[in-house]
């Protein structure tokens, strides 16, 4: 029984020590927010955030799914095998149009501290030189919007 206990407080103890070690820090769903001015915005293209051969796999993968339907026996087989061709054709070529560059913005804030942050992010946000802003959030999480 006194083992048992003794094992429990011991338990407690490491973790009480390994709350105590990790240390306040920035909570999930809090970010860090810092205001600052806008210096210069320019207009840059974005790598697409589409993995590169996605759309012929789901294509193939739909076009097995519907040529399994068809016919029975050998038949089935050619069916299966003409569908998974067609479907990653297919699916490769509707993938071509959303692999596109994607219009965004590198913006540079000023800090109040006078620290120089940039922000480059998709979309055309519509802010100007001079303009008060925050910059939310840090690294590739970052953005930049208006006060």
């Amino acid at each position: 029984m006194f083992q048992k206990f003794s094992s429990c407080i011991s338990v407690l103890a490491l973790v009480t020590f390994l709350t105590a070690c990790a240390g306040p820090g920035v909570q999930p769903g809090e970010m860090a927010i810092r205001s600052g001015v806008v210096e210069q915005v320019i207009d840059v293209q974005l790598k697409s955030n589409h993995h590169p051969g996605v759309g012929a796999v789901v294509g193939g993968l739909a076009g097995l799914g519907v040529g399994s339907l068809i016919g029975a026996g050998t038949g089935r087989d050619v069916a299966m095998v003409m569908g998974t061709v067609g479907g990653a054709l297919a699916g490769n070529e509707i993938q071509k149009k959303y692999d596109q560059p994607v219009p965004g913005q590198q913006i540079v804030v000023r800090t109040g501290s006078g620290v120089l942050v940039s922000v480059t992010q998709p979309g055309i946000s519509g802010l100007q030189r001079g303009q008060l802003v925050y910059v939310e959030g840090t690294g590739d999480g970052a953005r930049v919007v208006a006060r």
